[in-house]
């Protein structure tokens, strides 16, 4: 419909390339889903190269996706990289004492207690979850229900605040299963739809963070996540799967870690004073409409 498929499965265009470049810098941070977009985007294009080889076991459009997230994950540890710094360095020094105190100290042990569950769902599930949901109909679905997600997370929020039982909480007061638990949370995030910022947001809402606090964690958490993601299949990008798509790769990696900088600076700020409502509006009405669209129209 925009522009034709090329002939290998997976491949993809230089235009191609930069939409969904653009498309992942926004919405892996954005709580939309950036894998439920960049399966309903595609579809919604005609870009049947795309949409067939998002269900595959390999491909070079998979290949691609691995620039894509390292580049996130390189625009997060830049805009972060004061707390990254810090966060290091605590956790060297709790190593040395075996003890976690300061701020950066258990924030560093936090993080590594959030990011147990999904890392082992990952890679045990990934895989099969990608070939069984990675689909234009569930995606829709699925970012319905995030929508839904995101409306829960501040109704009870606002519950717990106007009964006057939701406490004030500094983000480093998190108890360990809480970050535990909130990594868990992050696990759903491997359906296509579920938005991984979106639920470790609510998670923290749900634990007395403001939303501020609960959007700094929620993107703290992801780094370490979405860098190992891309980093544990960047030798696909240097064999064969990557012929033909590496100049592909360069140029939405680039897209995508400007768009992704400037889409978390501009949550950061956004947070300081506004809610998840406006993004769980947008999820609920697109993810509807995807649905009718592809169960009912197609």
């Amino acid at each position: 419909m925009f522009s034709e498929p090329p002939e290998r499965t997976g491949e993809i265009s230089y235009f191609q390339a930069i939409v969904i470049g653009v498309l992942q810098g926004v919405s892996e941070l954005f709580p939309v889903s950036s894998l439920g977009h960049s399966v309903l985007v595609p579809a919604l294009f005609g870009w049947s190269n795309v949409v067939h080889s998002e269900a595959a076991s390999e491909s070079s459009f998979l290949a691609f996706l691995v620039g894509l997230h390292v580049a996130t994950a390189l625009a997060l540890l830049i805009y972060f990289r004061r707390d990254w710094v810090g966060i290091v360095k605590g956790f060297g020094h709790t190593l040395a004492t075996r003890r976690a105190e300061t701020p950066d100290e258990r924030m560093a042990w936090l993080l590594i207690v959030g990011t147990v569950p999904v890392g082992i769902t990952g890679l045990l599930l990934e895989h099969p979850l990608r070939t069984l949901f990675a689909k234009p109909l569930a995606a829709a679905i699925f970012l319905t229900i995030n929508g839904l997600i995101l409306f829960g997370g501040e109704y009870l929020r606002r519950r717990s605040a106007n009964g006057g039982s939701a406490p004030t909480r500094q983000l480093d007061t998190l108890r360990y299963r809480e970050a535990g638990v909130i990594g868990i949370f992050q696990t759903f995030a491997l359906l296509a739809g579920i938005s991984r910022s979106g639920i470790t947001m609510v998670g923290g809402l749900l634990r007395g963070l403001d939303h501020e606090d609960a959007a700094r964690f929620s993107f703290l958490l992801a780094t370490p996540v979405i860098l190992a993601a891309g980093l544990y299949k960047l030798p696909d990008l240097f064999g064969s799967l990557g012929e033909g798509i590496r100049g592909q790769v360069l140029v939405g990696s680039l897209a995508a870690g400007i768009t992704a900088y400037l889409s978390v600076r501009f949550l950061m700020r956004y947070f300081e004073t506004r809610t998840l409502t406006p993004f769980a509006i947008y999820c609920v009405v697109v993810g509807i409409a995807g649905t009718v669209y592809f169960g009912v129209v197609r």
